[in-house]
């Protein structure tokens, strides 16, 4: 096995177009998420809500970026995710399709 050189082929590609498409969705949720809470009711509630709404968008949106990042780097397949960045990134994103739902309904 040795030698053998890893031709990735265009899987990173789709990868990171997969990154940005959810970093997208994501930025969509909490803009629209922190436009309601300010629509709602006391100023206290609308700045906790609307300040945990950009809290977990930026900590998702460092964990895209760094992913990309690592993406882009060489043939090479990047290090797995850790474990505590795989449960910040989907805590993050329970999170933001609560806001999601909250939202829509």
């Amino acid at each position: 096995m040795t030698g053998r050189v890893r031709d990735p082929g265009l899987q990173p590609e789709r990868t990171r177009l997969a990154w940005r498409r959810t970093t997208l969705t994501a930025t969509v949720v909490a803009v629209l998420a922190v436009r309601a809470a300010a629509d709602g009711g006391s100023p206290a509630v609308c700045a906790v809500a609307g300040g945990l709404c950009v809290l977990v968008w930026l900590g998702f949106l460092a964990v895209a970026h760094r992913r990309t990042w690592q993406l882009s780097g060489s043939a090479a397949p990047p290090p797995p995710l850790a474990p505590r960045l795989a449960t910040v990134t989907a805590l993050g994103t329970v999170v933001l399709a609560g806001c999601a739902a909250v939202v829509v309904f």
